[in-house]
């Protein structure tokens, strides 16, 4: 039975999953455009939430359009906890902490997943903030590969004061290319087993699997991650044209600025179908190199522009055509917001034991590089050169504050992107030509030919030194 005040927000069915640099509010705003009924903010962190005002402004940003809302927090500390909660009272419906996360940097932080074998100190942290404040506090959980330790783990939040619970139905160490698929059994057991709102996260690709997944755990709701993020109106059953989808955010960005790192990301997310041809590499370089709203508005005008025939029917589309990166059919095409589908952990397995029979059977040698003059440079003398180009280096001011003030490369005959951080607003092609003949070195694109061949004529000197 439903507690009261999942019942006063709505009983949400379709959840967005909280998502570092991507769950920001325009991308909450969109999804809810697309039939989301429920939002989570990014994950904050609890310590520097409570200590700096700064980061409370940049991070924690809402609208009255933005409910319901969860707030996430994560740490390992129940008092710094409780008071970031206080923080955030008043402005969302719950909040929730972060037990899910499997990255290597909330195990040096001792947040995320890697609380999940501290029971008692969850106990507490969970029982000290429901305590704190008015509204329910909530948890996402990773499962144990044993179902029954991970019934016990979910009876465990219950009972310190758990309101909602969100399980992810993969283990800490299902993530990257070793994910795999998650256990729908292991959900149906704890949904089972709770007595409180569930929701269920994994597998979820379209709205179909959405209600498969529903019909088999019986959980209140469904909570998407990757697939929300490649299709933003996925919990509406459609697979929407990505430029749409691309423009309309861009205009709730503007109404809701957020980090053009988050807006790449997002792009690049939507449009990562149309990325696997080789015939859009160009824009794929604009994308990367886009600083502002009007470069990325006009990366998603060269797509429309590329493919608006094919999706009107007046062009025929073939799906063999300038790929590199995939060798099966499409079925979707490209220009539509899809699921991203990842290998197999056994593929990425194989995949990983013929790199490494490969470099076996090299006879034992070490990987060389070349440098600009087309010679072997040792992995040791290599890493000696990246040392030598992390020194600080003091720029003429007028060079250091001078902004880009075109996109493409210098060089009126090259038609290529310029390099974002070049020293000669050159693109690397360029760069590498130019730096050959002129016997420069060029930090942004780290191209050492002058540090190397100072080098060599040291290490000539030293030599002669040696022999006389």
């Amino acid at each position: 039975m439903a507690s009261e005040w999942f019942e006063n927000i709505g009983r949400p069915r379709f959840v967005v999953a909280p998502m570092v640099d991507a769950s920001e509010l325009a991308w909450r705003l969109l999804c809810r455009r697309h039939s989301a009924t429920l939002c989570y903010t990014p994950m904050l962190h609890s310590n520097v939430f409570t200590k700096d005002p700064k980061y409370r402004k940049e991070n924690f940003t809402s609208c009255p359009e933005d409910r319901p809302l969860i707030v996430q927090f994560c740490g390992n500390n129940p008092e710094i906890m409780a008071t970031a909660a206080k923080f955030v009272e008043k402005d969302c419906d719950a909040i929730d902490i972060n037990l899910g996360c499997p990255q290597s940097i909330a195990k040096r932080g001792r947040y995320g997943s890697f609380l999940q074998d501290d029971w008692q100190l969850l106990h507490q942290i969970v029982s000290e903030m429901s305590k704190a404040v008015s509204i329910p506090i909530t948890c996402k959980v990773r499962i144990f590969e044993s179902v029954e330790k991970s019934v016990k783990y979910a009876l465990m939040l219950q009972e310190a004061g758990c309101q909602l619970l969100t399980v992810h139905g993969r283990t800490r160490e299902q993530k990257g290319p070793l994910t795999g698929i998650a256990s729908w059994q292991h959900i149906k057991a704890i949904r089972e087993a709770i007595s409180i709102p569930m929701f269920a996260n994994g597998n979820i690709q379209c709205l179909q699997d959405a209600q498969r997944c529903l019909d088999y755990t019986n959980v209140d709701g469904i909570m998407s991650a990757e697939g929300n993020l490649t299709n933003p109106a996925i919990f509406q059953g459609v697979n929407p044209v990505t430029w749409e989808m691309a423009f309309e955010y861009l205009d709730l960005v503007e109404k809701y600025p957020c980090p053009t790192s988050f807006i790449r990301g997002h792009l690049f997310k939507i449009f990562h179908k149309i990325f696997t041809f080789e015939k859009n590499n160009e824009e794929r370089q604009l994308l990367a190199t886009a600083q502002n709203l009007e470069d990325f508005k006009s990366v998603c005008i060269k797509i429309k522009d590329k493919y608006l025939l094919y999706h009107q029917g007046e062009l025929k589309f073939d799906n063999n055509e300038g790929i590199t990166r995939i060798a099966f059919d499409l079925i979707l095409p490209p220009w539509l917001c899809q699921p991203y589908v990842r290998i197999s952990p056994e593929e990425h397995t194989q995949k990983m034991e013929r790199l490494s029979n490969k470099q076996n059977n090299n006879n034992g040698e070490k990987r060389a590089s070349n440098d600009i003059d087309d010679e072997k440079i040792s992995r040791k003398k290599m890493k000696k050169l990246r040392k030598i180009m992390r020194r600080p280096v003091k720029p003429d001011l007028e060079q250091h504050n001078r902004r880009t003030i075109s996109s493409i490369c210098f060089n009126n005959t090259c038609p290529n992107p310029l390099g974002g951080k070049c020293v000669y607003q050159l693109c690397k092609k360029c760069c590498k030509n130019k730096c050959y003949e002129e016997d420069l070195d060029c930090k942004g694109h780290r191209i050492l030919v002058h540090t190397r061949r100072e080098m060599a004529k040291k290490f000539a000197l030293q030599k002669d030194k040696e022999v006389c």
